[in-house]
């Protein structure tokens, strides 16, 4: 069955997807539900893969026919940008349900990019929410609208995560809500907490970002072109300003992207994913927004705007330029401190961005994020 369903998957996606099946098969009885969901979602997900492939006229190398279980709900809304249909899901774990993690991803990425980690949450218990974010993954494939956030503003995407909280709640009403976002996603949940912090038990900041001291000039350069109608235009060098350094302390640098994960299946998946890079680059006007987010959570301001009854972990590779290489992040606890609140911090050291991608770390990363949420449920 495995060979006829494969097709011409790549030997390393061949091999993950047998693991699963195997473990589907041989595992304690408990996790069934949960590798079942699982390769339903990697079924969902190389559907998708095949329609990207026909629309921009490359060919697929498998396309599987959607497959879609009561644990796996594909959602649809309108975005906060009043223009593009937004595309989630929610997995659902055939067990007695703890709470709900609504998982938040990073820039020029996609969801689906966290199934290990979704699947770690759906062991224990938890219900998981994610979308992809506007410009992004399947929201951008099905709205044509790759690296277009619309015209709406910076809190747009932080706005589409409590429109799917919303729906969410609809369906488990009685559920604790928590809140975990990478990198980007970091800084959504960071907006969302100085928001609508209340509404949450509990938040994870992963591969969050400090301040940055050359952001106001950058916003200024980019705001001036966007004002003079430069809007949906895309000019790349103007990404360098924010992403020029990412490899500065690291040798051999061969794709670009070595400041994500030192792990070469890793930066191979984050560079061939089709989902995962954006098809155009990111427009003007995105980018001003983008900058304008990490602007708005770059200073103590911020901080004083979440509630300080609202539990906090900080989680971060003590090699992640984004971070500072974790001065950034223990300077967003110490705002948290000097406002109230009672954060937890963890850097891994010897780690880069995406700590939850490591082999060798993603089961701690997992473990420690779940003790956290955990901790709010006693």
């Amino acid at each position: 069955m495995l060979s006829s369903i494969a097709g011409d998957w790549d030997p390393i996606d061949l091999a993950y997807r047998n693991v699963s099946i195997c473990l589907l098969f041989h595992c304690h009885s408990s996790y069934f539900p949960v590798f079942y969901s699982i390769w339903n979602i990697y079924l969902d997900y190389h559907s998708d893969c095949g329609r990207y492939a026909e629309r921009t006229g490359q060919l697929p190398n498998i396309i599987l026919q959607k497959r879609r279980e009561n644990m796996l709900q594909e959602i649809q809304f309108l975005s906060f940008n009043q223009r593009d249909s937004i595309y989630a899901w929610l997995y659902v774990p055939a067990c007695a349900h703890k709470g709900i993690i609504q998982l938040v991803h990073g820039y020029g990425e996609h969801s689906r990019r966290y199934l290990p980690m979704i699947t770690a949450f759906m062991e224990e218990g938890y219900i998981v929410a994610a979308d992809d974010h506007v410009g992004h993954g399947k929201t951008a494939l099905e709205n044509n609208s790759w690296g277009d956030w619309g015209s709406k503003g910076f809190h747009t995407m932080m706005e589409d995560e409590h429109l799917l909280m919303e729906i969410v709640r609809k369906q488990y009403p009685d559920l604790p809500c928590f809140m975990f976002g990478h990198s980007m996603g970091s800084f959504i949940a960071r907006d969302f907490s100085a928001r609508y912090g209340s509404e949450l038990a509990g938040a994870v900041y992963c591969g969050t970002a400090g301040p940055n001291d050359s952001l106001k000039e950058a916003v200024e350069q980019v705001k001036k072109i966007v004002d003079a109608g430069g809007g949906d235009g895309a000019d790349p060098s103007l990404s360098s300003l924010l992403f020029a350094s990412m490899n500065e302390r690291y040798e051999n640098v061969k794709y670009g992207n070595e400041w994500v994960c030192e792990d070469p299946y890793v930066q191979l998946d984050h560079l061939q994913d089709p989902f995962n890079a954006l098809t155009r680059p990111t427009n003007n006007r995105s980018l001003l927004y983008f900058m304008e987010l990490m602007l708005s959570i770059g200073s103590i301001d911020w901080a004083a705007k979440v509630p300080s009854s609202l539990p906090i972990l900080l989680i971060s590779g003590d090699q992640d330029p984004v971070g500072g290489y974790g001065a950034g992040v223990y300077t967003v606890a110490d705002w948290l401190w000097r406002t109230g609140h009672r954060p937890v911090t963890k850097l891994y050291t010897g780690y880069r961005h995406e700590i939850h991608n490591y082999p060798e770390l993603k089961k701690e990363v997992a473990e420690d994020i779940l003790a956290f949420i955990g901790a709010q449920l006693k």
